[in-house]
């Protein structure tokens, strides 16, 4: 249904595609990969004619209708968040206008007799296109994504960006289109809301082209990847685990044939140094030099740029590390917690599970240092030294300067090469240390504060959304890292592969009350039942 044939495209001097060609078709759900800048947003915006290619064409079915959802949602205000998502369905938004200006003007009293039988034509095109349930439809999608009533009824423009998004993404998913572009759906989702958009996609049945940077996500919903390598785009058929293990063996296919075809030319060119002087081997040097002229040359695998980075052990902390006892905590008449006892020892790694309001970020903030409990203590032990990673964090970066004087800044003493190695893992390479922090993207800015705080490691992490805007290489970086660090952690994340890889303790908080579950995010669904606190498996 949508076919992309041999395009090129250029941005400045960065050739983005190079004669690269695929193809959506109809029920296809297709994840596109590649690492960041390699133009999964150019692609999605040729696709929809926001841009051209250089050379080459995209082509669309006749009829198909296309939504695209992306990370920028422009001004949303003035409107409900209900009335913003209807109006994503065209046409059944405009009947239900139309329906609603002739039921309540006074003004045309005297031509009743015309307004009822264009309300009568209204209202046959507003059944034709299911209005009646239009409004119910928007708001089982609106709750979906974790709103509430009031929030639905209330002025978008109130919203926070990460909410207008989830706006923008609802009005795409009510217009159910013929094909779906979701450039980063699961940016800005709780656990919760990315369960649910995760069973909608899977039972949406027109064709899905979508990125996101988390993996379980993608990886339960897609059947085939399209992956963005070097200006080419390759499919395989399967899902992301299935890509990651056929690109591996493709790679170490390609790496054999690419060292046995330089074991045999550097034999030949050998050859051809030893006897090219001698008159009596002169037709066997020729013969060599014609055969080396005509070979295709294989090339070595492209790989991706990951850079190992040994971090410093965490200094020893004492056993116990944090305590809150009979903690009273709200916010205005919200009651967040009420006589709260908890406890975090030396190596355990706990997961904070609870929806939308149930104070995770509370817990994290409290713990901190950033917020005081209304009654009752909260302390650290003995010889901790705590990093605390939040949102704002990266509002505190210096705009004017660039990312290595950022970690030069933060780290005085420490040499250029191992800030360059600290910068290369946290995927800062060439120019890109010379890049101003006002510049950084979201999740540029989160891989250096994250670097700033690892290089010389606290023994007590409070982590609040720490992959949020990390792709997926840098995500598994910081999982290695992490995986192999000493000291206690407190963190909340939606990300389900760094829940299950990191943590070895699950605090669940829920209306109903507090629940400590010993062993990490994989025992907690296998003894609960569900992924999240009330969402089943």
């Amino acid at each position: 249904m949508i076919r992309l044939e041999n395009i090129s495209k250029q941005n400045g001097q960065h050739l983005l595609f190079v004669e690269a060609s695929a193809a959506l078709m109809r029920g296809e759900k297709i994840g596109l990969v590649g690492p960041n800048g390699a133009g999964k947003t150019t692609l999605f915006r040729m696709i929809t004619g926001q841009e051209a290619p250089d050379e080459g064409q995209i082509s669309v079915e006749r009829g198909v209708t296309i939504g695209y959802f992306s990370q920028d949602v422009g001004e949303m205000s003035g409107r409900s968040a209900v009335a913003e998502v209807m109006d994503g369905a065209g046409p059944v938004s405009v009947v239900a206008a139309e329906l609603e200006a002739a039921m309540s003007d006074p003004d045309q009293a005297d031509a009743m007799e015309a307004i009822l039988e264009r309300y009568g034509e209204a209202q046959h095109r507003f059944e034709e296109l299911g209005g009646y349930a239009l409004e119910g439809r928007a708001r089982e999608v609106l709750a979906g994504l974790s709103f509430t009533e009031p929030m639905m009824d209330g002025d978008v423009g109130a919203l926070s960006g990460g909410w207008k998004m989830r706006v923008a993404l609802a009005r795409i998913l009510l217009m159910r289109p013929d094909a779906m572009l979701l450039d980063e759906p699961s940016n800005h989702l709780d656990l919760e809301s990315l369960i649910w958009l995760e069973t909608f996609l899977k039972g949406y049945d027109g064709a899905l082209f979508m990125t996101s940077h988390d993996r379980a996500f993608m990886n339960r919903i897609v059947n085939k990847i399209v992956e963005i390598d070097g200006g080419s785009l390759a499919s395989y058929s399967g899902d992301y685990e299935f890509y990651e293990r056929q690109r591996a063996e493709g790679e170490k296919q390609q790496q054999a044939q690419f060292e046995r075809q330089q074991a045999m030319l550097a034999k030949e060119i050998k050859f051809i140094e030893r006897f090219k002087a001698r008159a009596s081997h002169a037709a066997q040097v020729q013969s060599r030099v014609k055969k080396l002229d005509k070979i295709e040359r294989v090339e070595p695998p492209r790989r991706r740029q990951t850079i190992a980075f040994e971090f410093r052990p965490a200094p020893r902390s004492g056993e116990d590390v944090a305590s809150l006892k009979a903690v009273h905590k709200r916010y205005g008449e919200k009651v967040i917690y009420e006589g709260f006892d908890f406890q975090v020892r030396r190596r355990e790694r706990w997961c904070v599970m609870g929806v939308n309001g149930a104070g995770k970020s509370t817990l994290l903030k409290l713990v901190a240092g950033a917020s005081e409990p209304d009654a009752g203590a909260v302390s650290l032990g003995a010889s901790v030294k705590m990093g605390y990673f939040a949102q704002h964090a990266m509002d505190l970066l210096d705009g004017d300067r660039t990312v290595f004087q950022s970690l030069e800044d933060a780290f005085p003493q420490a040499g250029r090469g191992s800030l360059m190695s600290l910068a290369g893992a946290f995927g800062f390479s060439g120019d890109d240390v010379e890049k101003k922090c006002r510049v950084l993207s979201g999740g540029e800015k989160a891989r250096l504060v994250m670097a700033q705080m690892l290089y010389d490691p606290p023994n007590f992490l409070v982590l609040d959304e720490p992959t949020n805007h990390l792709d997926l290489l840098t995500k598994e970086m910081l999982i290695g890292a992490l995986a192999q660090y000493e000291g206690a952690m407190l963190f909340v994340s939606h990300d389900r592969h760094f829940l299950a890889a990191l943590s070895n303790r699950v605090l669940e908080l829920t209306p109903e009350g507090v629940h400590q579950y010993a062993g990490g995010y994989s025992e907690y669904v296998a003894r609960t039942g569900h992924e999240a606190p009330g969402l089943h498996v």
